[in-house]
């Protein structure tokens, strides 16, 4: 049987949270080993969030599972303003974080506090917006949604599968994902532990 577009929704929130909390190890690490990071392997990790998460997945959850939901479930359109809000600020937020990547690389250890503030605030933010979509929103959907509903949302979420789930990248794709795999400690890569 094929997995539905609200089991693909959290197979794609449980890779991008290994791989956010992936990101913060890294950061760690090389705090303690008083070293600078692998500033590829981060810029890699923060292009995949701008071009998967932000580009694909969140745009099918507002557009998409949103809208339905609102129709059937009025009592959560507060919850959904909030999600669409972040989603709106996504694009924005993971660039802001780049650039204070950006900043850190280029300026060296002045800016490596701003860096890691920043980033381990937007990886917990980003962690309660998945776990409030997974509180609130996935199981209303598997309450109220119709089988129509269903083959229109699992026929776009399977359109573009993250291949941090496991799914080949595309062609184009596939060395941003061999990098962050070869480099990213566990739980989402195979480098060495944080």
């Amino acid at each position: 049987m094929k997995p539905t577009a609200l089991d693909i929704i959290r197979e794609e929130h449980q890779a991008l949270a290994a791989m956010l909390r992936s990101l913060v190890l890294l950061l760690a690490q090389a705090r303690r080993e008083s070293r600078l990071p692998d500033f590829n392997v981060l810029r890699a990790m923060l292009f995949y969030v701008d071009e998967f998460p932000e580009a694909l997945h969140h745009p099918k959850e507002s557009e998409l599972l949103f809208p339905r939901l609102r129709e059937r479930c009025p009592e959560l359109a507060p919850v959904m303003a909030r999600l669409d809000d972040d989603h709106r600020k996504g694009e924005r937020e993971v660039r802001a974080l780049q650039h204070a990547l950006l900043a850190f690389e280029l300026l060296g250890e002045p800016r490596r506090a701003a860096f890691e503030r920043a980033a381990e605030g937007y990886v917990a933010a980003y962690l309660e917006h998945m776990a409030i979509e997974e509180r609130e929103i996935l199981p209303a959907a598997r309450r109220v949604l119709g089988a129509d509903d269903c083959q229109a949302l699992d026929t776009a979420f399977a359109a573009n599968r993250d291949p941090l789930t496991g799914h080949a990248a595309e062609a184009e794709f596939a060395p941003l994902f061999q990098r962050i795999l070869l480099a990213a400690p566990a739980p989402i890569g195979l480098g060495p532990p944080g």
